[in-house]
């Protein structure tokens, strides 16, 4: 009889012990079957940037499968410490989002920032990408990256590229360049990337790595010569331009990601309701053609698949960095 009580109490604890496991569990499901239960905010950059374009189509998108509001809230400046400062401190609930770009990642590589972007977020999905074209003024007797290549051995230092600023996505991406194809090019930083390609344009600079919404037009109307572009892939946005790592630089990639993410600890459930409703919308016809024509490129995915693309651009990026000595700006 002793033995039948001991073992009722020791079952006692357990189910005690198990409870709040159980509640939790039951919790995120009814969260997750509900959710959402109020309108969605996505944070983003300032009004008007290619973030905000894509965050406005997805929000809408978005908006029309959940049958709530999701409202785009512009909170650019300081390269994401603002907006990602935001986010990482929202409720973990799924109701404050935040859309951006690699600068999320690179600014904390370069300066102190208030958040830990693999610690404090939880990633979504990485919705788009985007190449940049490293061009040439016209003027520059080059028609190839290997073309470019024999010619900044031949003079080390003597070729200028322009860029948006210190540590802007286009200085990276040329400095990338260097270190891996082991040439000395001189950086002329500019106020913007928008400043840096007039300068090009106008002949104060011979090269650059630009957006590729920023450059092709450009590209087209001949004033600038494209030599190749800088995704692992060839890009169905420039048929028939080789990649810089196909051209002669292997293993060069260096695009921009635009993904979704979460405040870290949001419920599993309720990050993968809002990775699956995500790629419903950016998979419609209507949104690719729609991204296509912004020189962007649906890609989608997991949350780990995110993760990984975050962690394995943070280590590349932090070797460009100290290799180039850079600072915040």
């Amino acid at each position: 009889m002793r033995r039948l009580s001991l073992q009722l109490s020791l079952l006692r604890l357990c189910l005690c012990a198990l409870l709040p496991a159980v509640a939790g569990l039951a919790m995120t499901s009814v969260q997750a079957q509900g959710f959402p239960l109020k309108p969605i905010r996505i944070v983003t950059n300032e009004p008007g940037a290619g973030l905000d374009f894509s965050a406005r189509l997805i929000a809408q998108g978005l908006s029309e499968r959940f049958k709530q509001a999701v409202i785009v809230d512009n909170r650019g400046g300081a390269g994401g410490i603002i907006a990602g400062e935001l986010v990482a401190k929202a409720a973990p609930d799924g109701y404050t989002l935040l859309f951006y770009s690699n600068g999320l990642w690179t600014v904390p590589l370069l300066q102190k920032a208030p958040f830990d972007p693999l610690r404090d977020f939880a990633p979504v999905t990485l919705a788009l990408t985007s190449p940049s074209l490293l061009v040439v003024h016209p003027s520059l007797p080059v028609k190839s990256v290997a073309d470019l290549l024999a010619l900044a051995r031949a003079r080390p230092g003597a070729l200028d590229y322009a860029s948006g600023g210190n540590g802007a996505p286009t200085h990276l991406a040329a400095e990338l360049f260097k270190l891996l194809a082991r040439v000395d090019l001189t950086h002329i930083p500019f106020k913007g990337s928008g400043p840096a390609l007039n300068a090009l344009l106008g002949g104060q600079a011979q090269l650059m790595f630009t957006v590729a919404n920023g450059g092709l037009p450009h590209v087209q109307s001949g004033r600038l010569r494209v030599l190749a572009v800088t995704s692992a892939q060839p890009s169905a946005l420039l048929p028939g331009v080789p990649t810089v790592s196909a051209a002669g630089v292997a293993g060069y990639e260096a695009v921009t990601m635009q993904a979704l993410f979460a405040p870290a600890r949001t419920p599993e459930a309720i990050v993968r309701a809002l990775n699956q409703e995500t790629l419903r919308v950016i998979n419609a016809p209507e949104l690719r053609e729609k991204f296509s024509a912004a020189a962007t490129e649906v890609v989608g995915g997991t949350p780990d698949q995110l993760r990984a693309a975050v962690t394995e651009d943070m280590s590349k990026l932090e070797r460009v960095i100290k290799a180039a000595g850079m600072r915040a700006p």
